[in-house]
């Protein structure tokens, strides 16, 4: 890019190398950008688009779509996400999000609508950011949310204060149960583990392998320790009544299934997500 070009001109020239290299959303990533470059909302980027872009602001916009370029996900690169609706703030390095799970509030509904007061527990390493919009559409509910790190733990909080239900959330740092005193049981508990086998992991898309935290997507030599240690306790730890939520990868649900009929569950579902591939499996006692 050179100096004088207008701030339209200058994001379309970065949606047309975006188009060059397959970049799958290049108008939407490249306006994102330039919102960030040019200091802009979206409709400040359509109002100035003839404006002279200044220097400053052009290199801005050329170091962020050259780490979009290098494959750096979108989400990352303004540090928010929309999920189920809501925007949702992030960290770097994080995880982010899923599009995938979006059957978990419809599955959750039931069994929370059933009771006053349900207590909703998450337990999901490095996959904080995420949680608060689960629990928002329980508008009674108190909720226990565990991760590993500080950081998401943090940009959880923030999360939660942004969309109203904080008060009702206790953040706790610690790995799957150690968290959780074995006195205190649930009426939902819902986790995103990572499940990914650890020498599956180089063969993942670079968006993935080189940008998320491992411990996100590390799930041992056969992608099953945290379920393994999820189903430990989980059938002692729901009240009657109560049900297990899990994300899956596509092909674990039947190990899965069996692992926590093995651990004392009656009732073992699976649900698809949006692209008809089994994601979430449920448990309960009846």
């Amino acid at each position: 890019m050179t100096d004088g070009v207008s701030i339209g001109l200058a994001w379309r020239q970065v949606r047309d190398r975006f188009r060059e290299a397959k970049v799958g959303t290049p108008e939407l990533d490249a306006r994102l950008i330039a919102q960030i470059a040019f200091d802009v909302d979206s409709m400040g980027l359509i109002r100035k688009e003839r404006e002279t872009a200044s220097e400053i602001a052009l290199t801005n916009l050329e170091q962020l779509a050259l780490r979009r370029l290098a494959g750096e996900p979108i989400s990352r690169i303004v540090g928010r996400r929309e999920f189920w609706g809501l925007d949702f703030a992030s960290m770097r390095p994080r995880s982010i999000p899923a599009p995938r799970p979006k059957c978990w509030p419809r599955k959750a509904s039931p069994s929370c609508r059933a009771n006053a007061r349900p207590a909703c527990s998450t337990s999901a390493p490095a996959r904080a950011p995420s949680r608060s919009r689960s629990f928002q559409a329980f508008a009674k509910a108190k909720a226990i949310a565990t991760d590993i790190s500080d950081d998401a733990l943090a940009v959880a909080r923030q999360n939660a204060e942004r969309h109203g239900v904080a008060a009702r959330i206790e953040f706790r740092k610690g790995p799957w149960w150690q968290a959780v005193p074995h006195t205190e049981l649930f009426d939902l508990i819902v986790s995103n583990p990572p499940y990914i086998a650890t020498a599956e992991i180089d063969l993942l898309a670079p968006e993935v392998r080189v940008f998320d935290p491992k411990a996100a997507l590390d799930g041992g030599w056969d992608g099953l320790d945290a379920y393994r240690a999820i189903a430990s306790q989980a059938a002692r730890r729901l009240n009657p009544g109560g049900m297990l939520l899990l994300e899956i990868g596509h092909n674990q649900a039947d190990i899965v299934g069996k692992m926590l009929a093995r651990a004392g569950f009656g009732r073992v579902e699976i649900r698809k997500d949006l692209a008809g591939l089994d994601r979430v499996i449920s448990a309960s006692h009846s």
